[in-house]
C-alpha cells in the first residue's frame, strides 16, 4: 500500500486540523532519503511558497527525483509561475465564466478553491476546472470584467492565509474528499490493505457491467481486503488517492478512459484495462495486422483507405460477398456492415470513409454464434456463446432507439474446444497480459479471431452463468497479485 505525506513549512501551519502523523515538515522530509523505493509515495506540498528555489518549490522537486508522487508538480509550479502560459491551458474555461453573473465593467473579483472545491457557489465549476488544467491543493483566482469575465491571476496559496474558520472547515472537507485515507479519523473509517477506483459511466446505454455485476466486483474485492469506490470521469484528478484502478466503462483512445488508464499508470497504479491493451484493441486496423503478422487466424481481411473504383474490384475479387465493412475503433458492433453486392459496396464505403480515413473489409463466416472467450494474464476464465439476434446476422441489433442482443450460454472453460481456447490464448499474448474477451468464430475446425476486446463484457447472469461469483473473485485476486508484487 502506498504511504502518504502532507509536507508543511511549520507544524503550526497543520494547528487547525485534525493532528496525524502523515503531516511533516519540509526539514523532516528533507531527511527521508532512504525510504524504501519500492514503496508508492504520495506528497500533498503545502510549503509556504512555491517560488522558483524557495522551500515549496524545492519540495516538488525532490519529490519528482525520489519518484514521489507530488502535488503539485514542479510542471504545475512552473505553469503558475508563467501568466501566458497558465492563460493557454485555460481556453476551455470561457463557457464556465459566461455563466456567472454579469459584472460591472472593470470590475474584480477573487475568490479561492481547495482541491478544485470553493465556497462561491457560482464559481463551482470554473474551481473544477482550473484545478483540471493546474492541479495544486490551495489557489487564489481572480477575475477582471472587461465585455465579459476574463482570468487575471491564478497564484498558489500558503496554508497559513485560510485564518477564517469557514474557509480552513472547507478546506478540510475538500482535503477529506480529496485524499479519504488521511482525513477520516481512525475509529470512523474500516481499514483495508489497498484502494481501488471502479471507473463507470452511469449513463451509457452498454456499459461492460450491469449493476448486479458491479456489486459482486466490489463484495470480492472487500473479501480480499481491497476497498472500492465508484468514480466517473470528473474524478480524474482524484486518481492519485488509489492504489489499482479498474475500468468497468467502454474505452477508447480518443476518449477519458485511455487518459484515466494513462494518468493511473504514470501514478504507479495497477491498471485493468492498461493504456497499452487499449491502444492494441480498440483500433482494428491495428489488430488486424497484428493478427496477421503473427499467424493467428483470421477471416481474410483488408485495408481500404479510398473507395476508388480499382480499390473496390480488388476487394470483390480477393474477398468476395457478402463482405463485412468495419470502422477501426467501433464496439458492441457499431459501425460494422454487410455489403452484398458491388452497389452496397461503393455506397457503404464512401459512407465509412467520411467518418474514418481506413477501413476493414473482412470475409463474411455465417456462424450461428460467435466465442466469447475470457482471458486474465494468459488464462481462461470463462467460455460464452453469444448467439446471433433472430433474423439479424450480429449478436447486437441496434434498432430505432434500443439495441437488442441474441441469446447466450456460458459454459466452464474445459468444455469449450481446445482449438478455440488455442486460439485465443494465442492472440491474447501478443496484446499483453491484462483482461480481455475474444471473440471467435469456428466452423468445422476452422477456427479464427474476430477481434480482442480490451474491455470484456462481465454481466450477471451472462459470463458469471457457470463460476458465479468465483469469476469475480478470480479478477479480484489477480489484481491483489498485481498490488502485492508492485510492493514487493
Amino acid at each position: 500500500m502506498s504511504h502518504f505525506y502532507v509536507v508543511v513549512e511549520n507544524l503550526k501551519d497543520w494547528q487547525p486540523y485534525y493532528p496525524t502523523p502523515d503531516v511533516i515538515t519540509f526539514d523532516d522530509y528533507l531527511q527521508r532519503v532512504k525510504e524504501s523505493s519500492k514503496k508508492r509515495i504520495r506528497v500533498i506540498n503545502l510549503c509556504r511558497d512555491y517560488r522558483y528555489l524557495k522551500t515549496g518549490y524545492y519540495c516538488s522537486l525532490l519529490a519528482e527525483a525520489r519518484n514521489h508522487h507530488v502535488l503539485p508538480s514542479v510542471t504545475t509550479i512552473n505553469n503558475l509561475g508563467n501568466k501566458s502560459l497558465s492563460k493557454l491551458l485555460l481556453d476551455n474555461t470561457q463557457k464556465a465564466m459566461s455563466s456567472l453573473p454579469k459584472g460591472e465593467e472593470g470590475e474584480t473579483k477573487t475568490f479561492r478553491c481547495w482541491f478544485g472545491k470553493t465556497s462561491e457557489k457560482s464559481t463551482v465549476k470554473l474551481a473544477q476546472l482550473i484545478f483540471e488544467k493546474l492541479p495544486s491543493p490551495l489557489l487564489e483566482i481572480t477575475l477582471t470584467f472587461k465585455h465579459q469575465w476574463q482570468i487575471k491571476q491564478i497564484k498558489p496559496l500558503a496554508l497559513k492565509a485560510l485564518t477564517d474558520p469557514a474557509e480552513q472547515e472547507a478546506f478540510a472537507q475538500a482535503f477529506e474528499q480529496f485524499s479519504l485515507q488521511l482525513w477520516r479519523k481512525p475509529k470512523a473509517r474500516k481499514q483495508y490493505r489497498y484502494d481501488m477506483a471502479i471507473l463507470t459511466n452511469p449513463d451509457d446505454p452498454l456499459p461492460p457491467s450491469d449493476p448486479q455485476a458491479l456489486a459482486q466486483f466490489v463484495k470480492a474485492a472487500k473479501s480480499l481486503g481491497i476497498s472500492t469506490e465508484f468514480i466517473t470521469k470528473k474524478d480524474y484528478v482524484r486518481l492519485a488517492e488509489f492504489d489499482a484502478l479498474f475500468i468497468r466503462e467502454t474505452t477508447s483512445v480518443d476518449h477519458h478512459t485511455y487518459k484515466f488508464a494513462k494518468k493511473a499508470e504514470a501514478e504507479g497504479l495497477v491498471v485493468i484495462d492498461d493504456p497499452t491493451s487499449i491502444l492494441r484493441c480498440t483500433n482494428k486496423v491495428y489488430l488486424a495486422d497484428l493478427l496477421n503478422n503473427h499467424k493467428v487466424p483470421t477471416p481474410k481481411t483488408l485495408i481500404l483507405s479510398h473507395a476508388t473504383e480499382s480499390n473496390l474490384k480488388e476487394l470483390a475479387t480477393e474477398i468476395g460477398f457478402p463482405m463485412v465493412l468495419k470502422i477501426p475503433d467501433g464496439s458492441f458492433s457499431r459501425g460494422v456492415i454487410k455489403v452484398k453486392d458491388e452497389q452496397e459496396l461503393d455506397v457503404e464505403a464512401k459512407r465509412l470513409l467520411a467518418e474514418s480515413s481506413l477501413l476493414l473489409a473482412q470475409e463474411y463466416m455465417y456462424t450461428e454464434y460467435d466465442w466469447r472467450i475470457g482471458v486474465f494474464n494468459n488464462k481462461p476464465l470463462y467460455a460464452s456463446r453469444y448467439y446471433m439476434v433472430q433474423g439479424h446476422w450480429q449478436i447486437y441489433n441496434h434498432g430505432e432507439g434500443e439495441t437488442e442482443s441474441g441469446n447466450f450460454d456460458t459454459l466452464p472453460t474445459y468444455e469449450a474446444p481446445k482449438k478455440v481456447i488455442d486460439v485465443a490464448l494465442k492472440a491474447t499474448k501478443l496484446i499483453g497480459d491484462g483482461f480481455y474477451g475474444v471473440d471467435l468464430k469456428q466452423s468445422g475446425d476452422k477456427v479464427v479471431v474476430i477481434e480482442v476486446n480490451d474491455n470484456p463484457s462481465i454481466d450477471s447472469g451472462v459470463e458469471d452463468l457457470f463460476l458465479g461469483e468465483q469469476l469475480y473473485l478470480e479478477i479480484m485476486k489477480e489484481i491483489l497479485r498485481r498490488l502485492e508484487e508492485q510492493g514487493k
